[in-house]
């Protein structure tokens, strides 16, 4: 069974001065309604909101996404406690939003990839090993991301567990290239 992607989208873009990020427009849409498009291509998605974010929840109308509250003052953590409720027994696919670059064809590999059993956790990296997001999880470790604390998201489940996790190369800086700040945004308007 394909496993369920959780797609983090409930950050306050407290970097872009006023702007959010995740309306930012990439191919004549809000970033997010294109990454929830691309999720559903690959699987069944569930996303992550913060309170209080009608644009954001207006942006994914008419799109086939479960939409689920984080709750809590932890930043990373409380979108990742949402978005693993309630999962037994399922792998997860954790991606950001405000990572333009990452395409559908790319969540199918890292989902294949995992389905071969080719380790219990799948990373995503940049062309050069560096590593970025998405990230599969197989079902044992949902416990762990359920009793996530703090603001840096599943960083402490990935070194935990090491050994565990397989490194796949995706083209370019892809994995990599998440979009935080008006700067980011114009450097990566300019060379896309």
């Amino acid at each position: 069974m394909r496993g369920l992607i959780v797609l983090l989208a409930a950050g306050t873009s407290s970097r872009m001065r006023g702007a959010d990020k995740l309306l930012e427009s990439v191919d004549d849409q809000p970033l997010l309604r294109l990454m929830a498009k691309r999720c559903v291509k690959a699987g069944p998605t569930r996303i992550v909101l913060g309170p209080d974010q009608p644009n954001r929840r207006a942006a994914l109308d008419g799109i086939d996404v479960e939409i689920v509250e984080a709750e809590g003052t932890d930043g990373m953590a409380a979108s990742l406690r949402a978005g693993v409720s309630g999962l037994k027994n399922q792998s997860v696919m954790i991606a950001l939003a405000d990572m333009p670059e990452i395409t559908a064809s790319d969540l199918h590999l890292l989902f294949s990839l995992h389905d071969q059993g080719l380790s219990p956790i799948i990373q995503a990296a940049g062309e050069d090993g560096t590593p970025g997001q998405p990230v599969v999880f197989a079902p044992k470790y949902l416990k762990h991301l359920g009793k996530l604390q703090g603001d840096e998201g599943a960083r402490s489940i990935l070194k935990a567990h090491a050994r565990d996790v397989a490194l796949i190369p995706l083209k370019g800086d892809r994995a990599t290239t998440d979009l935080d700040t008006p700067e980011d945004w114009a450097t990566w308007r300019a060379h896309s």
